[in-house]
């Protein structure tokens, strides 16, 4: 049993998930990996995202020291939006998951030749 912000959780890996865990979280994470973006950067490489979901997903990265955030005092606004050094460590797994992905749908493609040859 792991406790974290006054909740309680069976295993690191429950508490890893509900950090990075849904749709948009490890997408968002992956697209700040070596760059800093504004909202509508990140609106961009996300077009299905609706604004809605894209600003609580990166509220519950920064609220959980993921991202971070850097307003500009100027007119208009201007926000932009980072990895900490926290959501920096987080790269190599995102990287790893996505060779996993990779591969899985290589393998997944050769079956399928197979398949249509028997």
């Amino acid at each position: 049993m792991i406790k974290f912000k006054n909740n309680e959780y069976q295993c690191s890996m429950e508490l890893t998930l509900a950090i990075i865990g849904g749709k948009w979280k490890a997408l968002i994470l992956w697209h700040l990996a070596d760059k800093t973006l504004r909202y509508s950067e990140l609106r961009k490489t996300l077009p299905t995202v609706t604004p809605k979901m894209l600003t609580q997903q990166l509220r519950e990265l920064e609220d959980s020291g993921l991202v971070k955030r850097f307003i500009y005092t100027q007119i208009p606004p201007k926000v932009e939006y980072s990895l900490t050094q926290v959501g920096k460590s987080l790269l190599p797994i995102l990287d790893a998951m996505c060779k996993w992905g990779q591969n899985y749908a290589d393998e997944d493609e050769r079956i399928e030749q197979v398949k249509k040859l028997t």
